[in-house]
């Protein structure tokens, strides 16, 4: 995935071997340990030719092996979810400076490390736009709330199976903007075909949206989603009440963020195995009591950090001067 969006931006994009050990299986973990052996190898070849000034790591375990390659070289470390996972872990005892999407983070590292909470960085194409013109922009009525699900990059099964169960009902409540995932796709699709004239006329999925995820953000008036590290960002920054399922096969950190954005007062979670007895009910609940929709997204804006990706830049810059130049 990483890879596409690399690329898309017309960045230079290079590969490192790299492979979990955390949960491995003692057959697996000897292959695995040859992968990190080879990222380190490929890893010092790329740092030779491109000699850095520094460093710059978000997790995950393919950034291990640059780490040990470079762990000379000045290092940022950026957490994005609440909770570090093993790799960030592992990546902070190089690191020369640790920027963090919120000030709990601070409790999972050494007090001798320097960490800042800059918050959690957007992209440019998320912007401000007037919720009266963003819906218009996707076609959507003004006069009816709009209710955006979605459920990550690749898609959410349980959230779409829940929404497609209550669709029929959802559509005369509401509009959805329904962001599937290109893996149910085709079943969302037949869902949307087989709508009568009137109900169609609120369902508007799509497979995914990349520019346009900000329009949908800003025309949205309640959220359905994951609790990833990106919500800690997008949600606050759009000001959105949300429904949020955190995924439960990922150790605990959506879980975390869900509960962080939760004691704003900004958020509700359902638990994934609640979602088809509960979704209904909740969306219906939220949407017929304005006032508390109103008291969710003043809470959860008060935590937005819109300067976070040029905080972060700019401690990337002050890190690249911590460390003598590697010969």
């Amino acid at each position: 995935m990483e890879a596409e969006l690399v690329t898309r931006r017309h960045i230079p994009y290079r590969s490192i071997p790299a492979a979990g050990i955390h949960g491995v299986g003692l057959r697996s973990l000897p292959g695995n340990l040859s992968q990190l052996y080879q990222g380190v190898r490929t890893s010092r070849k790329i740092l030779k030719e491109f000699i850095p000034d520094v460093l710059f790591f978000t997790g995950g375990y393919v950034a291990a092996p640059m780490a040990y390659a470079g762990r000379k070289y000045p290092i940022t470390l950026y957490i994005p979810d609440i909770e570090p996972g093993m790799a960030l872990k592992f990546l902070a005892q190089f690191a020369d400076s640790i920027a963090l999407t919120a000030e709990e983070s601070k409790a999972y590292f050494p007090k001798r490390k320097p960490t800042v909470v800059t918050g959690y960085p957007l992209r440019k194409d998320l912007k401000q736009i007037a919720q009266v013109n963003a819906k218009k922009s996707l076609n959507l009525s003004t006069s009816k709330p709009v209710v955006l699900i979605y459920g990550g990059s690749k898609g959410a099964r349980s959230i779409n199976q829940a929404v497609l169960t209550i669709l029929s009902e959802l559509l005369t409540k509401c509009q959805v903007v329904h962001v599937s995932g290109n893996l149910d796709w085709e079943e969302v699709d037949r869902a949307a075909s087989s709508l009568d004239g009137e109900l169609r006329k609120n369902y508007f999925p799509f497979p995914y949206l990349h520019e346009e995820m900000g329009i949908a953000l800003a025309a949205a008036d309640l959220v359905v989603c994951r609790a990833g590290a990106s919500t800690l960002g997008e949600l606050p920054f759009y000001s959105l009440p949300a429904i949020l399922v955190p995924y439960p096969y990922a150790w605990r950190y959506q879980k975390v963020n869900a509960d962080h954005l939760v004691s704003t007062g900004g958020a509700v979670i359902i638990e994934d195995s609640q979602l088809k007895s509960s979704l209904l009910e909740k969306i219906k609940e939220l949407l017929q009591d304005p006032s508390r929709l109103e008291k969710m997204a003043a809470a959860i804006l008060a935590v937005s950090r819109p300067e976070a990706a040029s905080q972060i830049a700019n401690l990337i810059i002050s890190t690249a001067g911590k460390k003598e130049q590697v010969s």
